[in-house]
């Protein structure tokens, strides 16, 4: 892995359409507004359509050629999750690059639409569901990616499959750190699964480091107080470095499964390198039972065609072509 690895190294993206969830603002925005610099065509998926317009704006002022769409998704309700993946199939034939980042940060004890606990169901939930329902449009994309965003906060959670909704009992930090090791599970039992399908499809796990990002004021309807802006500020890096391990992720030659963080001490700071803690972490008879139980609460069942394996022939039905009979399947609960 290249030492010092920066933005500026990413390579040319030129054709590439990617997906990025929450990226109307820090790592999200910064992780766009670097793929559009290098060419890709970007989609923002977002709650805030204003905020994402203004984002939009952000991008193209630095590069009047990039190519921006913004689109409405709340990864807190799986009726909004559900009619994005149709809108997507109708507009693209294609997904190069899935980022999930969007995220939910200590809020106050609260439920989504469908009754999750907020960071359970956003962080986790949420991007799990999506993804299965924009797979098949992944795997018929050759070499195509899904880059998931965890937290050095994984590092000391538990799945506590008694108390998911935490109706037995709430801390925010807890179910946050919760709901990140889910994103990292997640991750990379999705790659196990991307493997044994054949398919050319791999997906990665990344975390940014402590940033300086408005991570803290998402979903409690309160800003973060002084002091806490103050220690956030002192010990954190930029959003735009925190970034870097996303963009590694999604554009260097990595293996699927390799979780990327930064390189400074207890990695809070620094330049992407491969985090080895993704392998300490990963326990598999903990990421199996968290699949299943997350396909029952979502209703989203992953189906995995090898259809990485070969190009289809010119006059075989492929998934896109029966793009609304095959979401509606996955649709049902």
């Amino acid at each position: 892995m290249i030492t010092k690895w920066t933005a500026e190294r990413m390579p040319d993206v030129t054709g590439k359409t990617a997906l990025i969830t929450g990226g109307n603002s820090g790592i999200g925005f910064e992780a766009a507004r670097a793929l559009a610099a290098r060419g890709a065509e970007i989609i923002l998926a977002v709650r805030n359509e204003e905020k994402g317009k203004e984002a939009k704006k952000r991008i193209k002022a630095d590069n009047g050629n990039a190519k921006v769409t913004i689109m409405s998704l709340d990864l807190s309700d799986l009726s909004s999750i559900r009619h994005f993946a149709n809108q997507f199939f109708q507009q693209y034939s294609s997904l190069d690059l899935l980022i999930n980042n969007a995220g939910v940060m200590v809020p106050p004890h609260s439920k989504t639409k469908d009754g999750f606990e907020l960071q359970f169901g956003c962080n986790h939930l949420g991007h799990f569901a999506l993804t299965g329902l924009l797979l098949p449009l992944l795997m018929t994309t050759p070499h195509s990616r899904v880059v998931t965003v965890s937290s050095i906060a994984a590092n000391s959670g538990e799945i506590n499959f008694d108390n998911l909704d935490g109706e037995k009992g709430y801390s925010p930090m807890k179910f946050y750190r919760q709901s990140k090791l889910a994103n990292l599970l997640f991750a990379k039992e999705l790659q196990n699964r991307l493997e044994a399908a054949g398919s050319t499809t791999i997906s990665a796990a990344v975390h940014p480091g402590i940033s300086n990002t408005n991570l803290l004021s998402r979903g409690s309807g309160k800003e973060p107080n002084g002091l806490l802006k103050f220690l956030v500020k002192l010990f954190s890096q930029s959003a735009e470095m925190g970034a870097l391990p996303t963009l590694y992720a999604a554009t260097e030659s990595i293996e699927g499964g390799t979780y990327i963080g930064p390189d400074g001490k207890d990695a809070k700071k620094g330049y992407p390198v491969k985090d080895r803690m993704g392998d300490v972490l990963f326990k598999p008879d903990v990421a199996e039972k968290l699949w299943s139980v997350s396909e029952k609460l979502t209703g989203v069942m992953y189906s995995f065609r090898a259809y990485g394996k070969k190009r289809l022939r010119h006059n075989e039905i492929t998934p896109i072509e029966r793009r609304t009979n095959g979401i509606h399947k996955l649709n049902r609960l």
